[in-house]
């Protein structure tokens, strides 16, 4: 965790740590968990996802090799984490979803928040372990967190959802959006369009499959709102390079 003896309990009912070996060694398998609480339904897995997860693991070597994700370049988007750190990091922990190699995770952790990662890959895991060993990375699908009730202050898809069809994002932000505390926030960042894209290369390694389901900003506010969340900022980004325009939203778990 990246504060210690915090006092605050991690609900995470289903993940389990990635064994500290090296990167050859086989993802480790999740034995099912019971849950402490509340009985949680299962969000729908996705037909691609043994592929999505085998794809990140090809790329993940290029991914941190390349420096993708880094936060040095973009004042924007470490403008919106501060913003979203003065908020949720009195309120409880925080959960980056599809943390990659951990680098939106270590700079929430730099800045004072009790933060946790998880990600579909274990490749990626395992560099987030390698480059941030202070911190607590686990191996889970977003379609699987089985989080309690109120537990976190806030959570993250850092641009790290966009893989799932639409009808699993929603159900995922429904899953984020229980597991929130009273004023707990969600980021959740996302390509802008109305196109589905499926990938055979990316990060320059071939063979990869995975398809990016691009969202207008209004479909993935009334996402976010349909999970019972009130909007609270929408920050958009034009088109750079062979990047499509991006948006950023923050949302809010509202007084009952």
């Amino acid at each position: 965790m990246a504060r210690r003896g915090s006092g605050i309990s991690w609900h995470l009912l289903s993940a389990r740590p990635v064994p500290r070996r090296g990167r050859s060694a086989a993802p480790q398998q999740r034995d099912p968990v019971s849950a402490v609480g509340p009985t949680v339904t299962a969000v729908r897995q996705p037909d691609d996802l043994a592929d999505v997860r085998a794809s990140y693991d090809r790329v993940a070597d290029a991914y941190v090799a390349m420096g993708a994700g880094l936060l040095g370049p973009e004042p924007w988007l470490r403008a919106a984490l501060a913003a979203f750190t003065e908020h949720v990091a009195p309120l409880g922990p925080v959960l980056d979803v599809g943390c990659g190699p951990g680098t939106t995770t270590a700079h929430l952790a730099s800045l004072g928040v009790d933060v946790r990662g998880v990600d579909l890959s274990s490749g990626m895991v395992g560099h987030a372990r390698r480059l941030h060993p202070g911190l607590s990375f686990e191996v889970a699908s977003a379609t699987d967190l089985r989080l309690a009730d109120a537990s976190l202050g806030g959570a993250l898809g850092w641009w790290s959802l966009v893989n799932l069809p639409r009808d699993v994002l929603a159900a995922v932000v429904a899953d984020l959006a229980r597991a929130l505390v009273t004023g707990g926030q969600l980021l959740l960042g996302a390509h802008v369009g109305d196109e589905d894209v499926p990938r055979t290369s990316a990060y320059g390694v071939d063979g990869v499959r995975w398809t990016t389901h691009r969202w207008l900003p209004d479909a993935l506010v009334d996402v976010v709102v349909s999970a019972g969340l009130e909007l609270v900022t929408e920050l958009r980004f034009p088109a750079r390079g062979s990047q499509p325009p991006q948006v950023l939203l923050c949302a809010q778990r509202p007084q009952r």
